[in-house]
């Protein structure tokens, strides 16, 4: 027993291991950008595509191709969909741009002599100022043109990819699944199974209840903006309910691109007014009701290790890394509270307030591993 005890790995040693571990990860991150981030995206698409692939194949005698590629192309009309909607919406403010530009600067104006009333600043200056503004950015227009252009581009590629990613981890989910029991032990692949099993049903059900929520979010905000007569309700409505599956900023965003909006087309500040109160009202609710009720129940990360991964993810890929961070999250705190030696990290990542315990192991040691391999949705 002394022995042992002397044997016993130091807490610096440990400490300094994790650190690194963690340093090394994050390199890897920054690295491996252009190729994990949509290989995660498409980790997710996939399980959310798995039970209308498994559908096709079973029921339907297609094969695994065929149904990996179907379920892929339903993905891609509801995305087209999406994108139809809201490029319908933006052509009609096309339509009304000069209209627009018009408004614009009645608004401008107003906003100018109202300036120059309420803080005493001539609209000489103003105007000055302003030019100089519009001058510094047509100087780097040719820049920001081209930044716009490799930005579309890189999008482009990035949908093409997880597409691909997609189609690929649908088809060979059985290969993935055989190499990820091969690389543990025997003993080991009841719990294997029962962690991809809680991660397909949990990120799955994450996924449904944030496309939920924006539909919910959208809905309300299109029909409380057509209420008080907004012009581009839907338009607005459809922004702040897309913007708002992006953790925290997303809100922001939508707001920003809303005020902007109803500023140049409203009448009255008024108006400009209402708009801010109701996306906001309506965020409240949503973050303090819909969310928990709807979301944050399939995913138990305590409010501090969500804000702390949303940063992380924005440093390390932008806003695809901030939509990836509570995915992530989630996928490792399943890990952590099925691994013994990892169980005070799944501490650290759950809720106080959740005094239930993790999920118990859907596939018990008693069943066996044959049985374990019957019951794992992916099969």
């Amino acid at each position: 027993m002394a022995a042992s005890k002397n044997m016993a790995t130091p807490f610096y040693t440990k400490l300094a291991m994790v650190l690194v571990s963690l340093i090394a990860l994050v390199f890897i991150a920054i690295l491996g950008k252009k190729i994990l981030s949509p290989l995660l995206f498409s980790l997710l698409f996939s399980i959310l595509l798995l039970p209308i692939a498994n559908f096709l194949e079973r029921k339907l005698k297609l094969p695994r191709s065929a149904a990996s590629i179907l379920s892929v192309l339903i993905l891609i009309s509801g995305i087209a969909f999406i994108l139809y909607i809201v490029i319908s919406q933006l052509t009609n403010l096309a339509d009304d741009w000069p209209m627009f530009k018009t408004q614009l600067t009645s608004s401008i104006n107003n906003l100018q002599d109202w300036i120059a009333s309420t803080f005493h600043v001539n609209i000489e200056k103003q105007k000055t100022y302003v030019n100089n503004a519009t001058s510094s950015m047509l100087a780097t227009g040719t820049t920001v043109l081209g930044e716009t252009v490799v930005s579309l581009s890189s999008i482009l590629l990035f949908l093409v990819f997880s597409m691909i990613d997609t189609f690929f981890l649908l088809f060979y989910r059985r290969l993935i699944l055989k190499f990820l029991l091969a690389v543990f032990k025997d003993e080991n692949s009841v719990v294997v199974h029962d962690i991809i099993q809680n991660v397909q049903t949990i990120i799955r059900k994450y996924i449904l209840g944030l496309l939920f929520e924006m539909v919910i979010v959208a809905t309300v905000c299109c029909i409380a903006l057509w209420i008080m007569g907004v012009k581009y309700a839907i338009l607005l409505g459809l922004i702040t309910g897309l913007f708002n599956i992006i953790p925290y900023i997303g809100i922001f965003t939508a707001l920003a691109i809303s005020t902007i909006i109803t500023f140049a087309t409203a009448a009255t500040a008024s108006k400009v007014l209402l708009v801010v109160i109701v996306i906001v009202v309506i965020h409240l609710v949503d973050s303090n009701m819909l969310f928990p009720m709807i979301v944050g129940y399939q995913v138990r990360i305590n409010a501090l290790v969500t804000v702390l991964g949303a940063v992380t993810g924005e440093m390390l890929w932008g806003i695809p890394g901030m939509f990836l961070a509570i995915p992530v999250i989630a996928i490792f705190k399943i890990i952590f509270d099925r691994i013994e030696s990892l169980k005070p990290w799944g501490i650290l990542l759950g809720d106080e307030k959740d005094e239930k315990q993790p999920a118990p192991l859907l596939i018990t040691p008693q069943t066996g591993k044959q049985e374990a391999e019957n019951n794992t949705i992916i099969n």
